[in-house]
């Protein structure tokens, strides 16, 4: 792609609106370049809590299969009394959005119902404090299972969106700018050719009207160097007319006849 360019006419106007095109494209680039660099220090932000998360995690369902082992341990199956006790959601999931460099990312926010809870009276006779326990211990995990699912999709969507703008912003760097460049230097160069042609043309046009009007002016002197010359030949041709003029012998004046007598 380093001599590719676009097929354009090489004139002023072409040459300044791929130059209004070529500023815009090194302005997307630095600007993509730096949407890329901020994606970028989020998603690494968002891995090092995806790995807190899950070591988290780790340990509070380990401590709530602990407590449901107490519990079960203690009364026995509860299931069919969280099942009666339960009539409406206690634990509820909502979604907002969070706009980073233009990407809208979800965020997932849970929200615990605390006071007036259905499941007060469970375990009443037996393990009431196991159940509570076990209650706030799956509770905080279920917290961080959707913290984990808010960072999990976050961080799939960062992924790709990374990956799309590093595409435009290679294409842009090695694809776009060079071939609007290289359109440039050749806008450029034509013009200068065009440029050294006329003014060669013009210098061939002055050249041909000093030719010819120095041979208008040689001619001109010729003309007027016959023309002096012949006026001297008929100068000097009446100058010796009037010499053989003056020469010649009057006979009728010069001869004195005699009388005659009749």
């Amino acid at each position: 792609m380093s001599g590719a360019r676009d097929n354009v006419f090489p004139t002023r106007m072409n040459l300044t609106v791929t130059k209004s095109r070529l500023k815009g494209a090194q302005t997307g680039h630095s600007l993509l370049k730096r949407k890329s660099e901020a994606l970028t220090s989020r998603f690494r932000i968002i891995v090092r809590k995806i790995e807190d998360a899950k070591l988290k995690m780790g340990k509070v369902m380990q401590n709530a299969s602990f407590s449901l082992a107490e519990v079960a341990y203690i009364t026995g199956d509860i299931s069919y009394q969280v099942r009666e006790s339960a009539k409406s959601a206690t634990f509820k999931v909502s979604a907002k959005q969070e706009n980073v460099s233009g990407v809208m990312l979800p965020a997932f926010e849970p929200q615990v119902q605390v006071a007036g809870s259905q499941f007060e009276l469970t375990g009443l006779g037996r393990g009431g404090q196991q159940i509570q326990k076990a209650r706030a211990v799956y509770i905080k995990a279920v917290e961080t299972l959707v913290e984990l699912a808010s960072l999990q999709t976050a961080f799939v969507i960062l992924d790709e969106v990374i990956k799309l703008t590093n595409r435009r912003v290679n294409a842009i760097e090695f694809v776009i700018i060079p071939r609007i460049e290289n359109t440039v230097s050749y806008i450029n160069s034509e013009l200068d050719e065009l440029e050294r042609e006329e003014f060669y043309r013009l210098k061939k046009i002055q050249g041909k009207k000093k030719e010819r009007a120095a041979k208008a002016q040689k001619e001109l002197d010729e003309k007027q160097k016959l023309a002096i010359e012949d006026g001297m030949i008929h100068q000097n041709t009446g100058t010796n007319n009037n010499d053989e003029d003056s020469g010649v012998r009057n006979i009728l004046s010069e001869q004195n006849d005699t009388d005659i007598i009749f």
